[in-house]
């Protein structure tokens, strides 16, 4: 038997206004996903537990089978295990996202969370001079992919409170600064870099050419190396994680998965679903199961577009979602697919929430099914009156049925 999770990330959302009460998952094109809920089970999974923010750390730790109340440090953690930067027992990593902040009538404002989404070379050249002007024994800062770094501070402060720069696109920043006891240390770097990286080359280029730049850094996301179980110890599978992002490859390679790099994937729209798709089949040949990560859907949303989400969408069901199955089923005579959002990625707040998200379990004997009605959309797995409470038992039920 082989497993297979494809999650779209942030593709749930609420009904809009200006759709008729139709949400993007029921306007949008999406004929493989809609054939798989007709055939197989769907229902609702609550994968941010009560109390809990509802990021991506938490939602796709639980979608992996943890229980984030038990396993979550925060997640930072996780994205430096992607990079590959051992954190010691005292040590507290940090996101560092390159941001475009933009000044309004004396006050800043977060313009982009992501630079204008500033591209893997240029935001390394970036991160190179603010290792150089930070250089000290307890800081550290360590390049990731597109505008998503690291800084590690040594002996840091955990007590520092800090959000996510997603969460606040448009609005002026100053009360969402990092606060509490330590936060001085991190506002001084966050100052200082305000004031280097409007002059970098990079920077200059991009305010040319009319382009967001990448002219302050965003700290967030703090906490302390993470440690689950192993998944083939919690399975007795081994596997795959396929995603461009630190965050959810960390996650994979902490629970002992193999993190698949597919040369093209960016995180966004222009990703390269077709070089996933060959990874995720190629890895089946040799494992049992594949985690694969699509962000597109989750980044349309935190820019509030409508029509980039409707897309992001579409290209998930017609580039991931088809041809997987075609494949898998053309390679294997026994297989289980779980489609799936990590968490709600609303148009009408740009960031997350934590209501519960619509699910797809779809095996191999279920091609012999007919097709029952509706689609896959957030209303039609209400209706099913299924609901997973606690979502790391999900996974459970993909991998034993």
């Amino acid at each position: 038997m082989k497993y297979i999770v494809l999650l779209g990330d942030g593709m749930a959302d609420y009904p809009l206004e200006d759709r008729s009460g139709m949400t993007p998952l029921e306007i949008s094109a999406t004929p493989c996903m809609n054939m798989l809920a007709g055939k197989g089970q769907i229902g609702l999974v609550k994968t941010i537990p009560d109390g809990m923010d509802p990021g991506s750390d938490v939602a796709n730790l639980s979608v992996m089978g943890y229980d984030p109340g038990q396993y979550y440090t925060g997640r930072a953690p996780i994205e430096a295990v992607s990079i590959g930067v051992a954190l010691g027992d005292s040590d507290v990593a940090f996101r560092c996202n390159l941001v475009t902040l933009t000044e309004q009538h004396g006050e800043l404002y977060m313009d982009d969370y992501s630079a204008g989404h500033i591209t893997t070379g240029d935001a390394a050249a970036i991160v190179k001079v603010l290792q150089e002007e930070f250089d000290c024994q307890d800081i550290s800062f360590y390049p990731g992919v597109s505008y998503r770094h690291l800084m590690v501070w040594k002996q840091g402060d955990m007590r520092i409170q800090t959000t996510p720069p997603h969460d606040i696109s448009g609005r002026q920043i100053n009360e969402f600064l990092p606060r509490g006891e330590g936060a001085d240390r991190i506002l001084s770097m966050m100052e200082r870099a305000r004031e280097l990286l409007p002059a970098l080359a990079a920077n200059r280029h991009k305010a040319e050419q009319g382009m967001k730049p990448a002219n302050a850094i965003w700290l967030w996301g703090q906490g302390r190396a993470l440690t689950v179980p192993r998944f083939s110890e919690k399975y007795g599978l081994s596997g795959s994680v396929i995603s461009a992002v630190d965050l959810v490859k960390g996650l994979g390679i902490s629970a002992g998965l193999a993190s698949v790099d597919v040369p093209g994937a960016t995180g966004y729209l222009d990703t390269n679903y077709a070089g996933k798709v060959q990874a995720a089949l190629k890895s089946l040949e040799s494992g049992d199961f594949v985690y694969l990560h699509v962000e597109a859907p989750d980044e349309a949303s935190h820019k509030g577009s409508y029509k980039e989400k409707v897309q992001a969408i579409e290209d998930f069901d017609a580039r991931i979602v088809q041809p997987v199955i075609d494949g898998i089923e053309k390679m294997f005579d026994e297989y289980r697919v779980l489609v799936l959002p990590d968490h709600p990625t609303p148009l009408a707040t740009k960031t997350h929430a934590s209501e519960p998200v619509p699910f797809i379990l779809y095996c191999s004997a279920d091609k012999q099914k007919s097709v029952k009605e509706g689609g896959y959309s957030e209303k039609n797995a209400e209706k099913s009156g299924v609901l997973v409470e606690s979502g790391w038992q999900l996974m459970d039920r993909l991998v034993r049925g």
